[in-house]
């Protein structure tokens, strides 16, 4: 007759239930909210939801203990409440005549179910059955706290993977930006992103990992205050309602915040990158003071959103605190009106219904942190996705035919360029070939269009309309890192990196022997000064190269081309930092370069191409006068101005021919 009783018993709670189901509303869009974090990995089509999938397959034993583990956590907890209920109820209800403990074990609405336990635990003495019970709570949470171990391990496991692999994706990704796309962006953004992009996953992975446990327990502790009275169930559904409908009102103000907390950080992490890349120019300027201002007044500003953050998401904490104690005086007086008629007393069932309650409103609570963790990491995991989406990016082209050796020229055939389309042309309608051999000078004004006729060789850019062609073969269609592979470029803005001598001037030619960089260095005169260094080729020279001089740098930087021994050496005001003795002995070392080696000269100075085979000069993006040195100076053109300007910058009225 015990189980039909229980049956009916169950079936009326269950309508009862049934009945309230209006009231639950807000604790279901919670659940909603629960399993769209959850499922969200496995449906988002985002692309770091795409990784996390991807790296999820292969680690799915980690996948595979945190299922098992935090499933073996929530049965363990609610094991641990029927225990806690046997042991209070052996506790207040005193041993009649003829009885052990008291109490009929076969009416018990916990092992009423099972015979043998009954027959067993009518045997034991009372002493060593509470004794038992007592062990069994004690090994029941020492199993589930080594449960919750295995399953953060799991979780903290399989997230450092996939912030691996986002690290590296999100690095892979900037690298395989085009240079125009990827110049669009401040360093200190990328480099921002390259930080908390995967930060970001690794709070996205944990928080979840959080609430499918929390979801679970809040199960078991919903399934015990059930069975114990679904009326005081009411005061559970009263306390979810309430945290529900806070957090429902704060988590859109978090995000929002978030957002303009992430945007904020990246406006002054970039400002402090560039700050520390330009210390050269700020000391030299005067400006340390206005760079500081500008950075602390942002500061205020960040402080202020992260104060407001702060506000927002410590409120439901102490909220979710007080509702339980509130709670207790009417949990109280209720017990007595619900429990009193109970054959199993009052104090079981209330001392059981109030853990219960307690424990299933820190979940609550837990759920709201972690609502306000996501919430938070929202604007961070966005900035994640969208650089690791291809949606309006451009990308390095791949593929393509190998380029081998250059056999016989470079042709750029009506080439234009423009930066952007709204942008006037920097190139336009340039043709102009590069003899294998032979050496090409680009000179006029600055903003001519001299280094995007580089920028263009060298692959950063596309032209806009014409065409490249490599012995022939137009550019586009080869392979371009081997081209690149194969090319020496020297510029004005000469980047080292921090590590040695030695090593930035071995730079792209991973198997130079030290023999060949230090020939290397002697042939771009920069043996001299290296070798006066104490510690020589092995001297390290500091973020970008600040402890060396622009001429110095310059010098490095050609000696990292001549040992690439390139097919095209590409020297962009090569020797404009350099004094007149360090140009003159710079100029001899490209010269004799020059007499094996086809070199394109972009040069403000015109005595610095005059034994070039052809010199083009340039005006607004066009190419205006083109010859030897000799044959523009007698035309009497714009170059045989620029010439007088240069060498006799005094008598230039003066000179015959020139001022028409």
């Amino acid at each position: 007759m015990q189980a039909p009783r229980n049956a009916a018993l169950w079936r009326s709670r269950f309508r009862l239930l049934r009945s309230l189901r209006v009231l639950p509303a807000p604790l279901l869009r919670t659940a909603r909210s629960i399993k769209r974090v959850l499922l969200g990995p496995f449906v988002d089509p985002e692309p770091a939801a795409r990784i996390i999938r991807t790296t999820a397959r292969h680690q799915w034993r980690l996948i595979s203990v945190n299922l098992a583990t935090s499933l073996f956590e929530a049965f363990s907890e609610g094991a641990t409440f029927g225990v806690i209920f046997l042991a209070v109820q052996m506790l207040s209800a005193p041993a009649a005549a003829g009885q052990s403990t008291g109490i009929n074990w076969e009416t018990n609405p916990i092992v009423g179910h099972f015979p043998g336990v009954v027959d067993w635990m009518e045997t034991v003495d009372p002493i060593h059955l509470f004794l038992a019970l007592l062990a069994l709570a004690v090994l029941l949470q020492a199993s589930q706290s080594l449960s919750r171990y295995l399953s953060q391990l799991s979780v903290g496991y399989f997230a450092a993977r996939c912030r691996a692999i986002i690290t590296a994706r999100v690095h892979s990704q900037i690298l395989s930006l085009s240079y125009a796309c990827a110049s669009q962006w401040r360093v200190g953004d990328l480099v921002d992103q390259a930080a908390q992009g995967p930060m970001a996953v690794q709070v996205q992975i944990e928080a979840a990992s959080q609430l499918l446990i929390t979801g679970l327990l809040i199960a078991v502790y919903v399934a015990v205050l059930v069975g114990i009275s679904p009326w005081m169930l009411l005061v559970a559904v009263l306390l979810g309602v309430l945290i529900t409908f806070v957090q429902r009102k704060l988590l859109p103000r978090i995000r929002t915040g978030s957002a303009l907390v992430a945007a904020i950080q990246v406006e002054v992490f970039s400002r402090v990158t560039e700050d520390i890349q330009g210390l050269r120019i700020l000391h030299s300027t005067g400006q340390l003071e206005a760079a500081d201002q500008r950075v602390i007044g942002r500061m205020g500003a960040l402080e202020q959103s992260l104060r407001r953050q702060q506000r927002l998401i410590n409120v439901i904490g102490p909220f979710s605190s007080f509702l339980p104690i509130a709670a207790m005086a009417l949990i109280a007086g209720m017990g007595l009106l619900v429990f009193g008629a109970r054959s199993t007393g009052i104090l079981p069932s209330l001392v059981t219904f109030v853990l219960a309650l307690q424990r299933l409103n820190v979940r609550f609570a837990g759920i709201a942190e972690n609502f306000n963790r996501l919430s938070d990491n929202a604007g961070r995991y966005q900035r994640l996705n969208d650089i690791l989406s291809n949606d309006g990016k451009q990308f390095r082209r791949r593929g393509g035919v190998p380029f081998q050796a250059l056999e016989q020229e470079i042709r750029l055939e009506d080439v234009s360029l423009r930066y952007q389309p709204d942008l006037p042309a920097a190139v336009e309608g340039v043709s102009f070939s590069l003899t294998r051999g032979k050496t090409v000078a680009l000179v006029g004004a600055s903003g001519a269009g001299k280094s995007s006729i580089a920028d263009l060789l060298v692959g950063l850019y596309a032209p806009t309309a014409g065409q490249i062609l490599v012995d022939g073969t137009d550019l586009e269609t080869l392979n371009l890192a081997s081209w690149q592979q194969r090319l020496g470029v020297v510029s004005q803005d000469t980047f080292l990196f921090n590590t040695s001598l030695a090593n930035n001037i071995a730079f792209g030619t991973p198997h130079a022997s030290q023999e060949q960089v230090v020939d290397a260095a002697v042939k771009a005169q920069a043996a001299g000064f290296i070798e006066a260094l104490p510690d020589g080729y092995d001297t390290l020279v500091g973020e970008r190269g600040f402890r060396l001089s622009g001429g110095q740098r310059q010098r490095i930087s050609l000696a990292r081309a001549i040992l690439r021994d390139p097919e095209l050496l590409i020297l962009d005001e090569a020797t404009s930092a350099l004094d007149t003795q360090s140009e003159r002995l710079v100029q001899e070392a490209i010269e004799r370069f020059e007499r094996q080696h086809t070199v394109l000269v972009i040069a403000h100075r015109l005595s610095t191409v005059v034994n070039a085979d052809e010199i083009l000069l340039m005006h607004n993006g066009r190419i205006v006068e083109r010859g030897r040195h000799e044959e523009l100076v007698a035309k009497g053109g714009r170059y045989r101005e620029l010439w007088f300007q240069q060498s006799m910058p005094n008598s230039m009225t003066s000179a015959p021919g020139v001022g028409g």
